[in-house]
């Protein structure tokens, strides 16, 4: 498939997505299932792209220094650390287990 073409289906759809989303009635937009639906979906597809990109390396799953980083910044998280704090130990801890693991 030629890369433009690719280009060309990615923009039409983009477009129709954003379209579908402005046609939706206001009271559809306005009932509390879909209020408590549309604060919840962020949060649940960072955490999948989180957990996707920490133990997964193509098709194998993984656990490396990846997971400790991410065990430090919940126990971070845990404690009420501010976020630089979190993403700092996340990244020390990181660092730290890739030095020793070699």
């Amino acid at each position: 498939m030629n890369v433009w073409i690719a280009i060309g289906i990615t923009v039409v759809g983009c477009y129709a997505v954003k379209l579908a989303g402005l046609l939706v009635p206001a009271g559809a937009l306005e009932r509390p299932t879909v209020q408590k639906l549309a604060a919840l979906l962020p949060v649940a597809l960072l955490a999948a792209l989180t957990a996707q990109q920490t133990f997964s390396t193509g098709d194998a799953l993984v656990i490396d220094a990846r997971a400790a980083g991410l065990a430090a910044a919940a126990v971070a998280l845990l404690l009420r650390a501010p976020f630089l704090v979190v993403v700092g130990a996340a990244v020390v801890v990181t660092a730290g287990v890739r030095a020793l693991g070699g």
